[in-house]
Formats: structure tokens, sequence, C-alpha cells
């Protein structure tokens, strides 16, 4: 009780703007309902995992690429093994409160980093609130939190060395790319990061020996180029060993993935991801320019290499924001003391009681923000239950009820569920695994999506008996299935909607 009183007499407003963002984060993350869209399909190779003893090697799960090699399987192995345990002590609710306090404990580690730059908790904030706006359209359940978690940790680390060099730091990238190589291909973020680090070591060894004419020294460097080869020979203890640097390579690269995903494209000003980015990306430059602090090697190699991922790819721009909420709070920092920003405030009694109450009201949200609470709250249907409700789980016991005739064809979306819950049952055309299916069949799946002439001698062709489809999503595909005498209607809810092969 003591320390509680403790805490409430120390803290300040300003602390208390930081914890309220924290707050935020943990709250948003834990109230949101699993998507449908990679999250089942995860699921089920983790519960193939932990019931063969074994990684696959090649699909099952669909009847389109049956049989054929699927190398993602041993890419996600750990972390799928780890969201199926979770799922299976204590369903969607517990998996959703883990994914909260990854993302709540990657922002909180940031936010130490950005104050251990400013020593100021408004400029914190705000770097802070930067960073969680450029990342929040990425904290849905997938294996790529853990990714996060561990890009920051090293991020840390590499902060923590420069400040007070102990050789214990060091131990933490080739351990954490143990894990970061068995659950998420973004893995070569991690080096990229060492990377800059050791480059702004040479940069500094040949900047000192240029302006002093000293002897050139490699002391500084030793560091991040042990930890850089440590890291990548700890990256090679993983089911497909140096294989795993050409699968990075290939999906990066794949036409597929960089055609039909949105999150793999480069941001436009035309959505609001897109708009979000370029008004950070532009805040940034504009206080890195306004500051009288200069910006050093590291700060300028950072905010380029991660500028240029943002700009190349939508899945980028977390990263951008997380490297560079702790520049921009020291550039922030150095402008607020330059304009005379003191970081102090006043106090008395009163404000001590208003920060005891604010806290109190803070930690009372918090505790009522766990999902095993939501049931009791209204929220809107995009935030509703622990599923989100555009999951086909109606539909899809229906479907195991009443057993319509495959192959079935379905919609992209649908395809994850469908993996979790009707195989082996039923195999699905396509699903979001975009890099296993070829261009034909993303051709084929496109034009009967959208109903575009043949699309019926299309689904001829893969013999398909059932049609699964959003009848809002693609209410032209489904008022043709409405006028085709070939075709009738089985099921339909709100979600999705369920047509048979009359013939």
């Amino acid at each position: 009780m003591g320390i509680m009183l403790k805490i409430f007499r120390e803290v300040s407003i300003r602390q208390l703007w930081t914890a309220t963002l924290l707050v935020g984060i943990f709250v948003f993350v834990n109230t949101h309902p699993i998507r449908p869209h990679d999250f089942w399909w995860h699921m089920a190779l983790g519960r193939e995992i932990l019931t063969t003893g074994r990684i696959p090697v090649t699909d099952v799960y669909s009847f389109t690429m049956i049989n054929q090699p699927y190398a993602s399987y041993q890419m996600f192995w750990f972390a799928d093994v780890g969201i199926y345990s979770l799922y299976s002590l204590g369903g969607p609710a517990l998996v959703i409160f883990i994914q909260a306090i990854f993302i709540s404990c990657t922002y909180l580690l940031l936010t130490l980093i950005c104050w251990q730059n400013s020593y100021r908790w408004g400029v914190t904030t705000l770097a802070l609130f930067f960073a969680a706006a450029l990342g929040i359209h990425n904290w849905n359940v997938r294996p790529q939190t853990v990714s996060y978690l561990i890009g920051v940790i090293f991020l840390y680390a590499i902060y923590a060395y420069r400040n007070h060099p102990k050789r214990a730091w060091l131990f933490v990238f080739p351990l954490g790319m143990i894990i970061w190589a068995n659950s998420h291909g973004s893995f070569p973020i991690g080096f990229l990061l060492l990377g800059i680090w050791l480059a702004d070591e040479i940069w500094q060894s040949i900047s000192l020996f240029r302006s002093s004419h000293r002897e050139l020294t490699i002391q500084g460097i030793q560091a991040p180029l042990l930890s850089l080869l440590l890291t990548i020979l700890a990256c090679l203890i993983n089911p497909r060993g140096p294989g795993i640097f050409s699968y990075v390579l290939n999906l990066s690269s794949n036409p597929v993935i960089q055609n039909l995903v949105p999150e793999w494209a480069p941001p436009t000003f035309t959505t609001q991801i897109g708009l979000i980015f370029f008004l950070g990306f532009l805040f940034v430059s504009i206080v890195m320019i306004l500051s009288p602090r200069r910006p050093n090697f590291y700060q300028i190699t950072t905010f380029l290499i991660f500028a240029l991922l943002a700009m190349i790819t939508t899945r980028g721009m977390i990263w951008f924001g997380i490297v560079m909420a702790p520049i921009l709070a020291e550039f922030l920092a150095a402008m607020a003391a330059q304009l005379g920003f003191m970081n102090r405030e006043p106090r008395s009694r009163r404000s001590y009681l208003v920060n005891m109450g604010f806290l109190i009201v803070l930690i009372l949200i918090t505790i009522f923000s766990l999902p095993w609470f939501k049931h009791f709250f209204p929220f809107p249907k995009p935030k509703s239950g622990l599923i989100s409700y555009e999951t086909p789980v109606e539909a899809t016991q229906f479907l195991l009820d009443q057993r319509p005739k495959p192959n079935i064809f379905n919609e992209i979306g649908f395809g994850s569920y469908l993996i979790w819950n009707a195989y082996p049952n039923y195999q699905v055309f396509v699903d979001p695994r975009i890099e296993l299916y070829s261009p034909d069949i993303w051709r084929d799946y496109i034009a009967v999506i959208n109903s575009l002439p043949g699309w019926e001698q299309i689904l001829g062709r893969y013999d398909i008996n059932t049609v699964m489809v959003d009848p809002d999503k693609h209410a032209g595909l489904v008022n043709a299935l409405e006028n085709s005498p070939e075709w009738g209607l089985i099921y339909q809810d709100q979600v999705a909607v369920v047509y048979h092969n009359l013939e």
C-alpha cells in the first residue's frame, strides 16, 4: 500500500499522458476481435504440428494446389505452435490478451528508449504516438507480432550497449534471432538494425582518423560486427537452414504477392494508412530540419533506409515508426530546450489528488478492457465479440451439417477459417496463403469473384459444386448466381451465402 501511495505522489501529469497512450494501445488490442484472414490457417498449422510431431512441407488444405510444396510452413512453425497452444488453453480470449501484452510491451520498451533519448515525458508521448499511428494497422493477431517485440528488444539493446557497453547485451541478438527466424519472415530487419549500427561505428572510426590523424582503430567496430555475425549464424537454426534466405528473397519478389496483397504494395495518398505514413514522414523531416540538433550518420542512415522500406511496401510503415520514434524524441527534446519549455511542473496537493484519481481510472479501464469482460459492453459491430463478425462461423457449420457436394469455390477471406474448421471434409479453392497459388489460379479466381464473362465455365473446369462468398463484397457474383438456372441458394446470413450446383 505504501508503494502505491508513493507512486501516486510521484506521478506527474506528463507521465500520465504517456501512461494514457500505453493504456490506449493495450485497450485497443484487447478489445479488437480476431480477424479471419490469416489467423485460422496458422492455427491449423499449429494443430497439425502438435498432432503429428512434424512440420508439413506440402499443402493438403486446398484442392487446387494439393501436395504442392509450401515453404512457409517451416517459416512460421514456432509462432503457430504458440498461437494454437494459447487457443487450446484459454480460447480466443487468452489469444487476444497475450496479443495485447506483446503489442503493449513492444511500445512500453519503445517508450523507455524515447525517454532515455529525451528525458522529457511530453516529448516521449509525442514520439510514442507517432510510432503507434504508423503501426496500428498491423496489430491483428498474426505471427508477425513476435517480430515487433524482438525488433524493439534489438533496438533497446543497441542503444543500451552504445550508452553503457556491457557484453551481456550482445547475447540478445543471436538468442532473439533464433525465435525470430522460426516465427516470421521479417527477420532480416534484425540484420538491418545491426548493419546500421556497424556502419555507424565504421563511419565514426574513419571520421576520427581523418580529423585527428590518429591510428585507425577497430575497437568500436568489434561489438556490432561480432553481433551481426553471431546473429546471422543463429538465423541458420531453423528447419530450412541456409535455404531461409532464398525463401525470403523469393517471397519478397513474388509478383502475385506484389500485385494482390495491399499491405505489400507501396503506400499511396488515396488510402488512410498511406496518408498517415506520408504525414508522419513529412513531420519527421520537418523536425529534423528545424531542430538545433544536427543528425548524425546513424540517424540519417536509419531515416533513409527505413523510409525507403516503408515507401516500397506498406508493411514497412510500422518499422519506420518504431526506429524513428527514439530519434524523433531526441530532436524534439532539443527543440523544446531551445524554445525554453520546462519539463518540470508545479505541484500541489490538489494536483496529487487529481493525478491519483486519473491513474485509478486508467487502472480500472485497463482491467475492464480484458477480453473476458467484453460481453458486458455494447461494442459497435466491427469491435464486437472475440471473433470478428467477418468470420463465416455459421456458414461453415452449415457445410459440416448439410454436407453439400465439394469442390467448393470460396472467397479468399473465408479460406483461412474453412482450413481450420472444415478440413478434411472440404478443401479450399484459395486462401490468404497468397504465394502458394499459381498466377493462373488467381486469374481464374478474379474472373469468377467478379463474375466476368466465362465465370461458369471456369467453375466447371475446376468441378466446383458449391460457392461460398460474402453477399455484400461480391454482390455481382451473387446476382449472377441468382440469375443462373444452374445454381440455387441453400444458405444465407449477413456474412455469407452458399450456392449449390443444381445439375
